[in-house]
């Protein structure tokens, strides 16, 4: 033997659950059939129109930029609090350069669109059927 273990191994005299030679290939089935679903939903999502919102595509990315938007600003308004930080034994006060009650603001604004449109894309989803 040259030191490597057939996949296939079992205990002595057993019958393995399934034929592993057959795994690769089903493998492959559910992957092309993956395919076909995720391009139904993209036909899909590019040709059902939301009104104000664009096609579903449209209304996707939205979401998704107003998500990172509001990291952005969540990110900057940091923890908003005056505190304290220790260097080389000296203390430093920490301050924010940044207006963190006009930016936490802008964050519950972006939170509200955000709960918006995907309430919108939820119902459109719920609403329409998958093209062939």
């Amino acid at each position: 033997m040259s030191g490597t273990v057939s996949r296939s191994a079992n205990r002595a005299g057993e019958t393995p659950a399934e034929d592993a030679a057959q795994l690769p290939a089903e493998a492959g089935e559910v992957l092309s059939t993956l395919e076909t679903l995720i391009r139904r939903i993209n036909r899909t999502d590019a040709t059902v129109e939301m009104g104000p919102d664009g096609t579903l595509t449209d209304a996707l990315a939205r979401r998704d930029v107003l998500r990172l938007r509001h990291s952005v600003v969540t990110a900057a308004a940091g923890s908003g609090e005056r505190g304290y930080g220790r260097q080389l034994r000296s203390e430093l006060m920490m301050l924010s350069a940044l207006p963190v009650a006009e930016l936490r603001g802008q964050a519950d604004v972006l939170a509200r669109e955000i709960r918006e449109v995907d309430v919108r894309i939820q119902r459109t989803n719920w609403e329409v059927d998958l093209l062939d």
